[in-house]
C-alpha cells in the first residue's frame, strides 16, 4: 500500500502529528495495534473495515464511513477491507480536543462514528474527493475540514495539558508527575484532573505510553536485540514489570514478537513507528 502524509501547517500542527492517505491492496488484512501515544480520525473511502477490542466483553464493530477514537490504554485489532482507501488524522494525544464536542473519557478505548461526532461530514468529504482524487488533493479536503472544525477558543485546561503533554512527549514519558507538576505550578492532583479531560487519561498513564513507544521504535528486527538494555533506556527497571506490560500491550512476549516482525518486515515508505502490525 501507499502512505503519503505530512505535518500540518499551523495552527494544525499544534495539535496534529500529521493528515494522511493511505491507498492500495493491504499485505495483510488483519493487524494488531498497541498503545500510541496519539488520538485518530479515519475517514474511510472504500469497503468496511471491521474492529475488534482485546477485551472480549467489547462487542466488534464495522465503519464503512469514518471513525474517532481516542487514545488507547490497551491493544485493538482491525481488518482492512480488499482493497483501501482512506485518509487519517493522528492526532497528539492532546490535539482532539479542540476538535470535538465530546468529553475525552468518551472516547478513551472506544471508536465513535464519524457522523456521531462531525454530522453529514462524510458526505461532504467524499463528495469532493470522489473515487479518483490524488492523495495530495485528498489531504487538502480533510485539512479545510479540520480548519473549519477547529475551535476559536481552546477549552479551559487544554493549554495547560499541551505544555505538560509536550514535556512528557519530548522525554518519552521519562518524567515524573511530581517534575510535571512542578514545572507547571499546579498540585497532582489538579493536572491528573486536566489530563483526564483533556485526554482521557492520567499523567502516569500517558507516561507509561509515551515510554513503551520509545522502546518499540528502537526495536530494529534486523539486527540482535538486547530487551534489557532496550527496556532500561526506555526507562524500565523492572524486567518482571517490563516483561509484562510489554505482553499486555502486544498480545506478544518480546521474543514472540521480534520472531513476528523477522517474518513480517513492515512495508517500505510506512512511517517507522512498528506499531501496528499482523495479527498472527
Amino acid at each position: 500500500m501507499e502512505y503519503v502524509g505530512h505535518v500540518p501547517a499551523p495552527p494544525l500542527d499544534r495539535f496534529v502529528d500529521d493528515v494522511y492517505c493511505l491507498t492500495g491492496v493491504p499485505r495483510h488484512r488483519w493487524m494488531t495495534v498497541p498503545p500510541m501515544p496519539s488520538a485518530h480520525l479515519f475517514v474511510n473511502l472504500s469497503g468496511p473495515v471491521r474492529l475488534r477490542d482485546s477485551d472480549p466483553s467489547v462487542p466488534p464493530a464495522v465503519f464503512a464511513d469514518g471513525w474517532f477514537m481516542g487514545v488507547w490504554t490497551r491493544r485493538f485489532h482491525f481488518e482492512y477491507p480488499a482493497r483501501v482507501r482512506l485518509v487519517g488524522v493522528h492526532f497528539k494525544p492532546w490535539g482532539m480536543s479542540p476538535f470535538v464536542d465530546l468529553p475525552a473519557a468518551e472516547l478513551r478505548d472506544r471508536w465513535v462514528p464519524l457522523d456521531a461526532v462531525w454530522q453529514r461530514s462524510w458526505d461532504r468529504i467524499r463528495n469532493r474527493v470522489g473515487d479518483t482524487a490524488p492523495a495530495t488533493e485528498a489531504l487538502r479536503v480533510l485539512e479545510e475540514e479540520l480548519r473549519s472544525r477547529l475551535a476559536e477558543e481552546p477549552p479551559r485546561g487544554l493549554d495547560l495539558v499541551r505544555h505538560a503533554g509536550g514535556r512528557l512527549e519530548a522525554s518519552h514519558g521519562a518524567l515524573s508527575v511530581g517534575a510535571l507538576t512542578d514545572a507547571a505550578g499546579v498540585s497532582g492532583n489538579h493536572l491528573a484532573t486536566q489530563f483526564k479531560a483533556q485526554i482521557g487519561v492520567t499523567p502516569k498513564r500517558m507516561a507509561r505510553i509515551y515510554r513503551f513507544a520509545r522502546l518499540i521504535v528502537s526495536v530494529d528486527a534486523l539486527r540482535p536485540v538486547d530487551w534489557s538494555e532496550l527496556a532500561q533506556t526506555a526507562g524500565y527497571f523492572d524486567r518482571a514489570h517490563f516483561s509484562r506490560e510489554f505482553t499486555d500491550f502486544t498480545g506478544h512476549t518480546p521474543a514472540a514478537y521480534l520472531a513476528l516482525r523477522r517474518r513480517f518486515p513492515p512495508e517500505k515508505g510506512f512511517p517507522p513507528d512498528n506499531g501496528p502490525m499482523p495479527a498472527d
